[in-house]
Formats: structure tokens, sequence, C-alpha cells
């Protein structure tokens, strides 16, 4: 066993998740994908080894430890870059049923190529915009839970994600720092798209790198003229309107 692998199922142990030797051989060919791939295209900034393992394998493998996921579950990983987390949760669950969105075409590119390569059944890759598919009816309100990890505002985030959801599932933003006073802004926000703030979960990744989980709960359908678009979003933070009970 390598480096990758030894230590990723060492760090991943301590958590308390364990990953048998099938999974951590296509999480590895994944890793050595990525690496080849990035230097071709810019798919992470984060290339030393033991950093690519915590900040990127083992921080979406943290998700299965703080959230509940039910077998089969649908689910839509919003700005999925180079397929954290969703792609990393799909190897190791094959079981979910997975949509990795994202609006730059070369990264799709590299993750159906792992898709392809690891005869991952059950992905969808989109290629659109989330202010675009979430308005789409194939997408809108179709998944029991939506992650992102992307760097954006609390608020900028529920609007992009929550319309993917289904009433009474659940949105979770992967955040890394000043979590709470995002969450106490986002408030109106959220309720104005039909949900409501639960949890949040905080950890320390090995090296004592901060991170926290913040789960949303969609209470009511999230009202038709939302998502904005991605300018008026970026512009004016949700607040004015009221969320009707339906």
């Amino acid at each position: 066993m390598n480096y990758f692998s030894n230590l990723l199922k060492e760090s991943a142990l301590k958590e308390g998740i364990e990953l048998n030797a099938s999974t951590l051989g296509k999480l590895q060919i994944y890793f050595e994908m990525l690496m080849e791939w990035n230097k071709r295209i810019n798919l992470t900034s984060i290339t030393e080894e033991k950093d690519v393992v915590i900040k990127h394998f083992l921080d979406s493998l943290l998700i299965l430890k703080h959230l509940n996921i039910p077998e089969n579950a649908k689910t839509i990983d919003v700005g999925t870059g180079a397929g954290f987390p969703g792609l990393v949760l799909k190897i190791v669950r094959p079981d979910l049923r997975v949509s990795l969105l994202d609006s730059l075409n070369k990264r799709l590119r590299f993750i159906a190529e792992v898709v392809d390569d690891l005869r991952l059944r059950n992905v969808e890759i989109v290629h659109f915009r989330a202010e675009c598919a979430g308005k789409m009816k194939i997408y809108r309100e179709q998944y029991d839970f939506a992650l992102a990890r992307a760097v954006a505002p609390m608020s900028q985030l529920l609007e992009y994600c929550v319309p993917f959801i289904k009433k009474n599932g659940q949105f979770i933003a992967m955040k890394s720092k000043k979590a709470q006073e995002e969450i106490e802004e986002s408030e109106i926000a959220a309720t104005a798209l039909g949900a409501k703030y639960e949890d949040c979960s905080e950890f320390n990744l090995p090296g004592g790198i901060y991170r926290c989980l913040v789960f949303y709960r969609k209470l009511y359908n999230t009202n038709g003229k939302y998502p904005r678009q991605m300018g008026q979003i970026r512009k004016k933070e949700l607040g004015e309107l009221k969320v009707r009970v339906v």
C-alpha cells in the first residue's frame, strides 16, 4: 500500500470511517488522475500529496461522519470543481445517485474520465451554472441533499443550492471560517428560500485545520422567482420577501 492509501486509510480510521481495499484502490486512481490532469489544466492549487489527502479526500469523507445519508439518496454537488466532495462520496457510497454540477467544462471532462475509468454508475455530470440549472424542471426540487464546498457567502450559496432540494431535504454547506457569523447574516435569505438553519458540526482536520458543516432543512417549496441571475445574487442579498406557506 502506497503513501496516499496509507495516509487516507489511517486518517479516516481515526475518524471512525473504515475504507476497504477496493474503495482505496478507486480513490488512489482518482488521486493519480487528478495529479496528472492538474499538470495540464488547473483543477486544484493544492498539490502536495499530504495536503491533497487531508484537504480534499479526507475533508470530503468526513461528511459521512456528520451526516446520515440514506441508501440510494439523490444528491447534487453544486460547484463540484474537481469532484470534491461529490465524487469522493460516490466512490465510498456507490449506492448514492449523484449529480456533479459545474460551469467549467474542463473540470467536467476530467470528472467524466474518472467516472468512466472507475465504471461508476448513477453519476450525472451537469454542465450549467447553478442559477440556470436551479430553474430547470429536471433539476429543481429533485434532490434529497445538496452539497456545496464553494467559497461564497452563505446567503449566495443558499440561493444557488436550496432550489435543487425536495421539501424536507437538506442543504449542507462546507465552511472553513466565519461560519457562525454567516449563519446569522443569512437567516432572512434562508427563510425567503423556504429553508431553516438546523445545526453546525465543527471539527478540525489533521494539522488543526478548522471545518464546519452547516445544515439547513427545506421546509417549503422555493418561490419560483429564485434563484435570480448571478449578477443579481451577487449584487443584492435576499431579505426583502417572506415565504408563503404552501
